[in-house]
């Protein structure tokens, strides 16, 4: 790692005009909508021109392959705030969402009980969001630029890589092809958030169009609910802009686009605070773009050939009090591929794939110990893999996949994944999966939040870490009242054979980031079932068990700070003419261990040894109109936090202020109010 000397790093204070002045008011005035009905012998006389048909499409829909998961769409999207794609899983039991420290903001995806890192994430199929971007990455995706978030378990498909461990989330984007028009979101809550967010869509032809995606946020908030002198959030802004293109010929479809991001982040000390203040000032330069290209050979065997890529340059500068981190990553992808059905029943996929990237670090080496860290300053790695698909009509679906990968640093190594599903009726379906995972590592640009925490930073030299993974479901559609009871119950099951461990247990004055020396493993059940009441009204309930596991110091231990159980009750009612919606969910999130307390001078412990179960609460209420809508809601509206965020506030230069301990929320009820309005055809 190279040591560069230390600059100054100035924090932008100056933020954008408000965009909307909102009053957040509550409740809200129920409307009943009155139905008239003529007398019979006057609907006799009408002739009837036209009848239409509506169905109301449904939110969230399981996908059908041999791969489990869900697709969730924007009709579930729209059933909370979901200002970006780290909002957009208040209503999915299987993803949770919440901070890794009480300081930065940054937010990690936990799916099968693990952490965010390994879930692939993927834009429209481009693996994406990797290194650099991981801390911060899931406010990088606006909640309206959004069509869809398709959400696999498991090992999922060879065809995007090798990285997947315990699942894939692929977004999918507005599109340059859908309904040609303006779209603007205007959103406001009451910790002091504003945001817009337009989508312009243009069809010059009947073969090429373009949709323009753009937001901007700030935050104006200095709340301080549990008055430790610290800022409960950061202070975030933000402006985000892409620019998809589509050309579709008879034989020949093309995709591209470019995006840019810039970010700024400033939290820590309130100012009333005793000089010397702890600042956190973060600022991110994003830039990326990507192509695809579709050569099509038999339409009807959908025998194509694609040759698809991205691109991204990513820069964080961030100071932690008075530690300064930067970090710069170049990563290219490049995939070819050839799917053909040779048969109705026979599918084969095969590719190649090139990766490579470079990344370059920056820290005062005074404020960790990297004395055996090594890092990665680049890594090629070269790629082949094939897939079949054997499928007998929806009553059997069996897909194995294998792929052999050679990386610059790692050499080569073997990725093989099986799924099967079974449909003996229309009434049950049964899934199997096996599958291996790989991952390299890249321990300060992935955790660097955590140089927030006073305690010393101590890096080792880390291998590449490599999983396998078990799963089995089964879903049930058992007609009840004239509508179907969907019942899923699913067990997974991870093993890691070398893992990257974070360990806070050991020394209270380290965070010590090592290989796995023992066991580790993640046990996951989950049972859930949804069903329609009545017209417009759907009830969903879920709960799920997680046994999750690592060895600490020589000693097999509950990983620290993750829940045991969840639950989860969601109610979404529609009414008849679709003019209000009304959504909430209830969520109880149980306890767990928190790492080894030490013990403060006067004997008692520093915090306890576990912290309690807690329930969140969350509604919306949706006014739709012709050209626009209206919503208004809250979040955590049970006010339940945690008290104790950042240990030792007090005194944030000491080896024991740790705002990275965070187990539950960080912030107290929180009310927002927002608009969509379409606004047409430029």
């Amino acid at each position: 790692m190279r040591i560069m000397p230390i600059k100054k790093t100035s924090v932008n204070r100056k933020g954008l005009l408000p965009l909307v002045a909102l009053v957040m008011s509550f409740p809200l005035p129920l409307l009943a909508q009155d139905l008239a009905v003529e007398p019979a012998d006057t609907l006799l006389e009408q002739q009837i021109d036209e009848v239409m048909v509506a169905a109301r499409r449904p939110g969230t829909k399981s996908l059908t392959g041999a791969v489990g998961g869900v697709v969730i769409g924007r009709e579930e999207l729209f059933k909370a705030a979901c200002c970006n794609l780290g909002e957009s899983f208040t209503t999915n039991p299987s993803v949770d969402v919440s901070y890794s420290d009480a300081a930065t903001g940054a937010k990690q995806i936990r799916l099968l009980g693990l952490s965010g890192i390994y879930v692939q994430m993927l834009t429209e199929n481009l693996p994406n969001f990797r290194g650099a971007a991981t801390p911060y990455a899931l406010e990088y995706v606006p909640g309206s630029w959004m069509k869809s978030i398709q959400v696999s378990k498991g090992s999922s498909s060879v065809r995007h890589g090798y990285e997947s461990i315990t699942g894939q989330i692929d977004i999918e984007y507005l599109k340059p092809e859908d309904e040609p028009g303006v779209t603007v979101n205007l959103f406001g809550n009451s910790m002091g958030r504003m945001e817009a967010n337009a989508d312009a869509n243009v069809h010059f032809d009947e073969r090429l169009s373009t949709v323009v995606l753009a937001h901007v946020q700030q935050e104006y908030g200095h709340h301080d609910q549990n008055n430790d002198g610290f800022l409960d959030q950061p202070n975030v802004g933000q402006w985000n802009l892409q620019n998809r293109w589509k050309w579709q010929g008879e034989r020949y479809i093309f995709h591209g686009g470019i995006g840019a991001l810039k970010e700024k982040r400033e939290g820590g000390q309130m100012p009333h605070a005793p000089a010397p203040l702890y600042q956190i000032g973060i600022g991110t330069d994003r830039y990326e773009g990507y192509m695809k290209h579709a050569f099509i050979f038999d339409a009807e065997h959908g025998t194509n050939l694609a040759l698809m890529g991205n691109l991204s340059w990513h820069r964080t500068d961030a100071l932690y009090g008075i530690k300064h981190y930067e970090v710069g990553e170049r990563d290219a992808y490049a995939q070819l591929l050839f799917e053909t059905h040779f048969t109705e029943h026979h599918n084969l996929s095969t590719g190649l794939s090139l990766n490579h990237y470079e990344m370059d670090e920056k820290l005062e080496p005074t404020y960790a110990d990297l004395s055996n860290y090594k890092p990665i300053p680049s890594e090629t790695t070269v790629g082949a893999y094939a897939q079949y698909t054997y499928a007998l009509h929806e009553k059997l679906t069996a897909m194995a996949g294998f792929r052999a990968d050679h990386s610059s640093r790692y050499g080569l190594f073997f990725t093989p994944r099986f799924h099967l599903k079974i449909s003996p009726s229309d009434v049950v379906s049964l899934r199997l999966s096996a599958g291996k995972g790989y991952r390299s590592v890249h321990a300060l640009a992935e955790n660097h939040n955590l140089l927030s925490s006073g305690r010393q930073l101590v890096v080792d030299d880390l291998q590449q870490e490599m999983a396998w993974n078990y799963g089995a479901s089964v879903a049930l559609y058992i007609p009840l009242g004239g509508n179907s009871l969907k019942m899923n119950a699913e067990y997974f099951h991870t093993h890691f054979y070398r893992q990257t461990v974070i360990d806070y247990d050991s020394d209270p004055t380290r965070i010590h980031i090592s290989n796995l020396m023992g066991r580790s493993y993640s046990n996951t059940l989950q049972i859930d079932a949804s069903y329609p009441v009545v017209s417009g009204l759907e009830l969903m309930a879920a709960w799920r068990l997680n046994d999750v596991r690592s060895t600490y110091g020589g000693i097999l231990r509950e990983k620290p700070l993750t829940s045991r159980y969840k639950g989860l009750l969601t109610v979404s009612y529609k009414t008849p003419l679709e003019l209000w919606q009304f959504d909430a969910t209830l969520q109880l999130n149980g306890p767990g261990r928190m790492p080894t307390p030490y013990t403060l001078p006067d004997g008692s412990p520093s915090w306890e040894e576990n912290f309690p179960a807690y329930e969140q609460l969350s509604a919306q209420i949706t006014r739709w109109f012709r050209h626009f809508s209206i919503y208004i809601g809250g979040e955590n509206l049970t006010g339940f936090r945690q008290q104790v965020s950042i240990i030792n506030a007090a005194n944030p230069w000491s080896d024991t202020f740790d705002p990275t301990l965070v187990w539950g929320p960080v912030r107290g009820a929180m009310g927002y109010l927002g608009v969509r309005v379409n606004i047409g055809k430029l």
